[in-house]
């Protein structure tokens, strides 16, 4: 797949249509519980390939001037062909006078993925895995535990993505 071949993103308005894409956003959170907590108040992306949905994001307007990426998943067969890329993207391109933070896990490939992006280190929330989800998540073979917070203040230039810890790059 090409990203520039039949790939095209909608926003879900209707509430009731988001909870269709479960499946998709449980990719990015493992935790029906906590989607719901986000998914309501937030805004739902989807990236449609040939029509089909393959890619879900989800932001959160925190203040004026800050969205939160909340979740960000592409099924496994359509990963390293540019639809996370465009998503993030798209989200940036309707949200380009603010700042974009987001939290994950300290899995090496997502944090490579969004370096690529251009998003930096901003800070951790220890023990976030371990203390809000029921099981252990293990992600390239790292049980999760701190959540690594990242941010992109669009218009600047790429930095390095450096933080103290295990999620320096």
């Amino acid at each position: 797949m090409r990203t520039d071949d039949n790939f095209s993103i909608t926003e879900i308005d209707n509430d009731n249509d988001k909870k269709q894409y479960l499946p998709l956003l449980l990719i990015g959170d493992e935790s029906e519980t906590m989607i719901d907590r986000y998914l309501d108040n937030g805004t739902l992306y989807v990236g449609l390939f040939n029509g089909k949905p393959i890619a879900v994001c989800v932001t959160l307007n925190l203040d004026p001037n800050t969205v939160e990426i909340k979740n960000l998943a592409v099924k496994a067969e359509y990963r390293r062909h540019g639809s996370g890329h465009r998503m993030l993207e798209y989200v940036e391109s309707r949200h380009s006078n603010k700042k974009i933070i987001l939290g994950t896990g300290e899995t090496p490939s997502t944090l490579r993925f969004y370096k690529s992006c251009g998003y930096l280190y901003s800070h951790r929330i220890p023990n976030f895995f371990t203390d809000n989800y029921p099981a252990p998540i293990i992600e390239e073979g790292v049980t999760l535990c701190d959540m690594i917070y990242l941010e992109k203040r669009l218009g600047t230039e790429k930095m390095e993505l450096t933080s103290p810890g295990r999620a320096s790059l």
